[in-house]
């Protein structure tokens, strides 16, 4: 599912409030592990 999440928020990165509102909606799937590891890519990869 995490990376489901990833590329769909890829695809998201052309409107920031889109992104936003996806990445959310992303962190209430993911477990506790999975949304900690999504929040570092969010840092690294969509900054």
């Amino acid at each position: 599912m995490l990376n489901y999440c990833k590329l769909i928020l890829e695809k998201m990165a052309f409107d920031r409030r889109l992104l936003i509102k996806e990445y959310r909606k992303s962190l209430r799937w993911l477990d506790s592990t999975e949304s900690q590891e999504l929040k570092a890519w969010m840092r690294t990869k969509i900054s």
